[in-house]
C-alpha cells in the first residue's frame, strides 16, 4: 500500500465519521422536532415547521457528503460546495452566539465542527486531491 493509499483510506475513514453528526442530529430533528433540544418542551408550530425544515436540510446534506466518501479524490467541488454550505451555518450559529448568547454543550460543539473541523477536512481533501493528481 502507498502513502496516498493509506491517507485516502484514512481520509475517507474521518469523512464518514464525520457524517454521522448531520446525519443522525438531522434525523432526530426531523423525527422529534425541537423537542430532544435540553430546555424545550413544546415549540410553536411555525418554529417546530423550520426547526424540522433545516434538520432535513442537515440530514441531506450530510447523506450529500457520504457520497464524497467513495472517490473522494474525484468530489473536489462537491465537497467544497458542501464544505461551505456547513461554514455559513457555522457562521449564522456564530451570529446568533454573539447576539443571543452562548447556547447549551451539543450546539458549541457543532460550532466547532463547522467553523473548525469542517474547514479542516475541506483543506486536508483538496491537498490530497493534489497531490493524488501529481502522482498520476
Amino acid at each position: 500500500m502507498t502513502a496516498l493509499t493509506g491517507e485516502k483510506r484514512l481520509l475517507q475513514a474521518v469523512v464518514a465519521l464525520a457524517c454521522v453528526v448531520p446525519v443522525v442530529t438531522g434525523g432526530m430533528g426531523i423525527i422529534a422536532g425541537p423537542g430532544w433540544l435540553r430546555g424545550v418542551d413544546a415549540a410553536p408550530a411555525d418554529l417546530d415547521s423550520h426547526f424540522r425544515y433545516m434538520s432535513g436540510i442537515f440530514f441531506g446534506v450530510g447523506l450529500a457528503f457520504c457520497t464524497c466518501v467513495p472517490a473522494i479524490e474525484a468530489k473536489g467541488e462537491r465537497f467544497r460546495m458542501l464544505g461551505a454550505f456547513v461554514v455559513i451555518g457555522g457562521l449564522a450559529r456564530l451570529w446568533s452566539l454573539i447576539a443571543v448568547g452562548t447556547p447549551s454543550t451539543g450546539h458549541l460543539l457543532g460550532l466547532g465542527m463547522e467553523l473548525g473541523v469542517v474547514p479542516c477536512l475541506m483543506l486536508w481533501q483538496a491537498s490530497f486531491v493534489r497531490r493524488f493528481s501529481a502522482s498520476r
